[in-house]
């Protein structure tokens, strides 16, 4: 099986909605970035997947264009906000399946302020069946992704006794992460206080400081494979090791946690696990969907960081931090950089690249060898990719 390569990775740091440059020339930077760093002309290029779900068709190939035009295959990828992993999973499939032997991911967005909504009001919901789950659990009504998890959390410390604060924490965590890294949008140390005394956004536990902002941004990775990488020089590339995305099955409707992905999690870790004989205990790095502080807790546990209903012990202890056993989204996460949709899955692979190249400055993990890669949209998709330095 051909043995594929993340040769070059770039992104533009992730702006405020309303502050932010044109989604055309902040993906064009990070295309032209990735290229640069891979060091190669880009008319070696042979496929294009652009990731994006705000904005009308062909927005990939506008972006694209900006930076070259050589007449290859773009493919627009929509995964709800699995989208920027997915361009990377269909780059990556298409070399290894020895279709092409150079691919580029990348993946843009620019972002409205507020919750996320829908632009299709007019038609049928691919949400209606979540919804059905939460009303017929009387969960408050609120915008989809606050509400799904806004109810993940409120049963999850319902099923294992545990409490706000644990949430809190993993802010807090994350902020200090993001204090370290120039990308990061939101950098200033805050304390578990400061966190509980914000306003609260759903129910009685859920503050604004619990929960990702919408931003702008873009980023790109450049896919090939082992041969071509030889072949042109490109001595610094990581190795994707394994990889895997699962959807949905009837499980998802069972409880809020399932609702917002721990099945699909679960499944494609362990799918990761199984191709590449590597377990959980030899990943010293992860980023994480931490589109909620609540999903952070429950990514834990679904990618296997600690077992279930253990998060609590598994944040008290530090696990989830340097000196611990894993260091969780030590770019801040999307906690600290927010969620432009299409871009989220490629500045996670830019932060873990830079990890295995013993490149992320402040911010590095000493020794890292073995990066995990987690990326979550409803609806639903998780893409777990698992990354090793070559």
């Amino acid at each position: 099986m051909t043995k594929v390569i993340v040769a070059g990775v770039d992104m533009v740091k992730f702006a405020k909605p309303g502050s932010q440059k044109p989604y055309r020339e902040m993906a064009s930077t990070a295309i032209r970035g990735a290229v640069a760093e891979a060091g190669i002309d880009p008319s070696l290029i042979e496929q294009a997947y652009g990731s994006y779900i705000y904005g009308d068709s062909t927005c990939a190939q506008h972006a694209l264009y900006d930076a070259f035009m050589t007449g290859i295959p773009v493919i627009n990828v929509n995964n709800n906000c699995s989208s920027g992993s997915t361009a990377i999973f269909m780059a990556r499939q298409a070399v290894q399946g020895g279709a092409v032997d150079c691919a580029l991911a990348f993946g843009f967005e620019e972002m409205q302020p507020g919750a996320l909504g829908s632009n299709w009001d007019d038609r049928e919901s691919p949400f209606e069946n979540f919804l059905k789950v939460l009303e017929e659990k009387d969960y408050p009504e609120a915008p989809l992704a606050l509400r799904c998890f806004g109810a993940a959390g409120h049963h999850y410390m319902e099923k294992y006794g545990a409490s706000p604060d644990l949430f809190a924490k993993v802010a807090v965590k994350t902020r200090n992460h993001a204090a370290l890294n120039p990308m990061a949008l939101f950098t200033s140390e805050i304390t578990v206080e400061d966190v509980m005394a914000a306003p609260v956004m759903y129910m009685d536990y859920l503050t604004r400081l619990m929960c990702c902002p919408p931003t702008c941004g873009a980023g790109a990775a450049l896919i090939c494979s082992d041969a071509f990488a030889r072949r042109h020089g490109i001595e610094s590339g990581v190795e994707i090791v394994g990889q895997a995305m699962a959807t949905d099955t009837p499980v998802t409707w069972n409880d809020p946690i399932n609702l917002v992905g721990a099945d699909m999690t679960r499944r494609a870790a362990q799918e990761v696990y199984e191709q590449t004989g590597i377990g959980v205990d030899d990943v010293d790095v992860v980023e994480l969907h931490d589109c909620f502080t609540v999903n952070e807790v429950i990514t834990y546990e679904g990618l296997g960081l600690c077992g279930e209903g253990e998060s609590t012990a598994f944040v008290e202890n530090g696990d989830n931090t340097y000196g611990g056993k894993f260091v969780v989204n030590p770019s801040g996460g999307l906690m600290s950089k927010g969620h432009p949709i299409g871009a989220t899955g490629l500045a996670q692979c830019y932060e873990l690249v830079n990890q295995l190249r013993d490149n992320a400055g402040q911010r590095q993990v000493g020794g890292a060898k073995i990066a995990l890669q987690h990326n979550l949209g409803l609806g639903g998709a998780a893409v777990v990719t698992l990354y090793r330095r070559s």
